[in-house]
């Protein structure tokens, strides 16, 4: 399940909450963005760290901003 939201942009410290199917856990989770890179094959890609430290990475349609 992907989420429309191409227009959107992220950036570095920008909070988000990424897709569960995505992190494997049951839950979306939420987490600081600590890097966005361009992957020529996917796309843009983020990387976010939680407050627990775990790190999840994945395309910008797997995640949401928080406002």
């Amino acid at each position: 399940m992907k989420k429309e939201n191409t227009k959107e942009t992220f950036k570095v410290e920008d909070i988000v909450e990424m897709l569960p199917n995505l992190t494997l856990l049951k839950e979306w989770i939420k987490g600081k963005i600590i890097k966005v890179r361009q992957n020529p094959f996917m796309g843009t890609e983020i990387a976010i760290k939680d407050d627990l430290g775990r790190i999840s990475f994945g395309e910008k349609e797997f995640s949401k901003s928080i406002l």
